[in-house]
Order: structure tokens, then sequence, then C-alpha cells
């Protein structure tokens, strides 16, 4: 790995479901893999509806967050995917809940599928306390 780089592994997270880290720290960022709603110690998708499943992204990339020193108000830019555009509203919901002032920049995008079955996928690109 480059000396540019630092991966970061979140012990509050869940395990990575693929080849990749939860984060990469670099240049004062820290570019966080997309997190689906997966319970951090079962592995196991949690969450009835979008609105729920949202939830719990947040709260996992608040745990990648931390593990590199950070917090999600830190963020910069958060993207969202959604299965389908119809939960935008209620997702909007849950995502104030965790933006309440200040939010970070935002896209939200339609996607066919999500891996293992999750409706929503949030990542995230963080500013480090410096």
């Amino acid at each position: 790995m480059s000396s540019n780089r630092e991966s970061v592994t979140a012990i509050g997270a869940p395990a990575a479901v693929g080849p990749y880290v939860h984060a990469v720290r670099a240049g004062g960022m820290l570019y966080c893999s997309g997190q689906i709603p997966l319970h951090p110690e079962t592995g196991e998708l949690v969450g009835e509806t979008t609105a729920e499943q949202a939830g719990r992204c947040l709260e996992n990339l608040q745990a990648v967050c931390a593990a590199a020193g950070a917090t999600l108000a830190d963020a910069v830019k958060i993207t969202v995917y959604l299965v389908d555009m119809a939960d935008f509203t209620a997702v909007n919901e849950v995502y104030g809940s965790f933006f309440e002032q200040d939010p970070p920049a935002r896209v939200a995008i339609a996607v066919s599928a999500l891996p293992r079955g999750a409706r929503v996928e949030l990542d995230a690109i963080v500013a480090l306390p410096g």
C-alpha cells in the first residue's frame, strides 16, 4: 500500500462483505466505503423499512468515522443509493435526524439492486479533524 494512504478498520462496524476496507485515510480526508444495513455483530441485514435500514447505515458510518477519530458531523459529502426512489422522503427524515445542523453535501442515486438485498446504502467523504 502507498505511504500516502492508510486503511481504517472499525471494530464497531460490520465486517466487509468483499475485498475492501471500511475506509481509507489520505490527505486529511477519510473516504468511507458504502455501508449497507448490516448489524455490526451478527452481519445480518436489519430494518424492515428503507428508513430503518438507512438509520443502521448511518450508525455504521458513525462507527467508521469514530475509528478514524472523526464524527459524522465532519462529513463533507454523503452519497445515498436507493433501490426505490419512492423511499426518498422517508430516508430524508431519518437522515435529517443525524444532521440537524450544517448537513454535508449529498447526492441520491437510484440503483437497480444492492448487496445482500439491502434497500439503501450510504457512503461518505469526511474531513478529518486536524
